[in-house]
């Protein structure tokens, strides 16, 4: 696949992802009447507003995609992050119906967007254009693909609702600082991290869920100053 050809693969593909949810009923979590175990609520699951940020990742993904093919020498390494993210935005196109249909499909799905989704985030260069909509994005999958997995294992019942939350809340915190760790100055990537916490607090707090919120809070703050403690972050 050319450069140019790769560049238009993937504007191509970020509209069709974003044009994707009007396509279907949405989604802004999924459903209790999807599983076999009925729970009262998941813990893990942010409040229904936060998925909000779905309307500024793929406008953010379009603009970048737009912008590499129209001026490719502003954005010379994007053909590097675009098979990976290319690849997540494929399967992305797919994921809300799927999630609809069978949400443990679905939880494998993402949690290759998400990987894929993160490999192009660390190949984006330097320019903001490039590595900001993507870290966004990559940043609120990670988050999203714990909730996931918590809600799969719970309507399972292979965890109980809150222990599945406080695994997988832990699990994604692991995983987002080793993923940040990587490249420091990509706040954006924490940040989309941090707005899926901030929305799984505002959920916990309304059911009195101190515990939950607490560690959410902690992890809010560790992200949020996570740059401050790695040596050499502003260079990278």
């Amino acid at each position: 696949m050319t450069d140019r050809v790769a560049r238009i693969a993937v504007l191509l593909l970020a509209v069709a992802f974003a044009v994707s949810p009007f396509l279907s009923n949405g989604f802004g979590g999924f459903y209790r009447e999807s599983f076999p175990v009925q729970a009262d609520r998941w813990p893990a699951q942010p409040v229904g507003w936060a998925f909000s940020i779905w309307g500024l990742i793929y406008l953010g993904l379009i603009l970048a995609a737009a912008w590499a093919l129209w001026r490719p020498a502003t954005m010379p390494q994007w053909p590097r992050a675009a098979s990976p993210l290319g690849i997540s935005l494929f399967i992305g196109v797919f994921w809300i119906e799927a999630a609809m249909r069978s949400p443990p499909i679905a939880t494998v799905m993402i949690l290759v967007m998400a990987a894929a989704a993160i490999i192009a985030m660390l190949r984006a260069g330097d320019s903001w254009r490039e590595w900001a909509p993507v870290g966004l994005y990559a940043g609120w999958l990670t988050a999203a693909t714990g909730v996931a997995v918590s809600v799969v294992a719970t309507g399972y019942g292979i965890l109980s609702p809150r222990t599945a939350a406080i695994a997988l809340i832990i699990c994604v915190l692991i995983a987002a600082v080793a993923v940040a760790s990587a490249r420091p100055r990509l706040w954006t990537y924490r940040a989309g991290v941090i707005w899926a916490l901030f929305g799984v607090i505002v959920a916990n707090v309304g059911a009195g869920d101190w515990l939950i919120a607490t560690i959410c809070g902690a992890g809010i703050l560790m992200l949020a100053l996570f740059d401050r403690f790695i040596p050499g972050s502003s260079l990278r």
